[in-house]
């Protein structure tokens, strides 16, 4: 939510793509909803778990006319990852996503877990398994390390213009 008010301070009203069958949807909905209110923005919530569903959001959506659009991190999500960013292009709408391929498919930006990171620390429990350690005794580990993906391509299709600051925090830039 941040990343998108820095990008659209003026924008009011933001909608939000979950999938209500995976399983992190309550706590993603109350952070979601915690960080709108922070910054003075609006959430509608579309529960989206199957095509026809998908269809129907972005029919709300071009009656609606939010202002800017969040895609919850879920697999629905990622496996249409190529026709989720076409709509958001279709329907104009400055998108945030959880994963690096949503803008690598032509997505404006992406604010999520490092995977890079994540496979690193699995590699790093097997070689302690390996070892000798019992894998119970070894702690839960949560994510590190966040990556933003910004596609200014993607931004001056919509006619946006990238902050210099956001520029600077992104890990990655794509100008393709």
């Amino acid at each position: 939510m941040g990343l998108l008010h820095e990008l659209l301070p003026q924008a009011t009203v933001i909608a939000a793509l979950v999938d209500p069958n995976f399983l992190t949807i309550a706590g993603q909905l109350e952070d979601l909803q915690s960080a709108a209110r922070a910054v003075g923005k609006q959430i509608r919530v579309l529960r989206v778990s199957t095509e026809k569903e998908l269809d129907d959001g972005f029919a709300t959506f071009a009656q609606q006319r939010p202002d800017a659009l969040i895609v919850a991190a879920a697999p629905f999500f990622t496996a249409r990852r190529k026709e989720l960013v076409a709509l958001a292009d279709r329907h104009r709408l400055a998108a945030i996503y959880s994963w690096r391929e949503f803008p690598a498919a032509g997505g404006l930006m992406s604010y999520g877990t490092s995977f890079m990171d994540a496979f690193r620390q699995v590699g790093v429990y097997t070689g302690r398994i390996l070892k000798g350690e019992k894998p119970a005794d070894l702690p839960v580990l949560q994510p590190t390390k966040y990556e933003l993906i910004i596609n200014t391509t993607t931004a001056k299709a919509l006619g946006l213009q990238v902050p210099d600051k956001l520029l600077a925090l992104a890990d990655e830039v794509i100008e393709r």
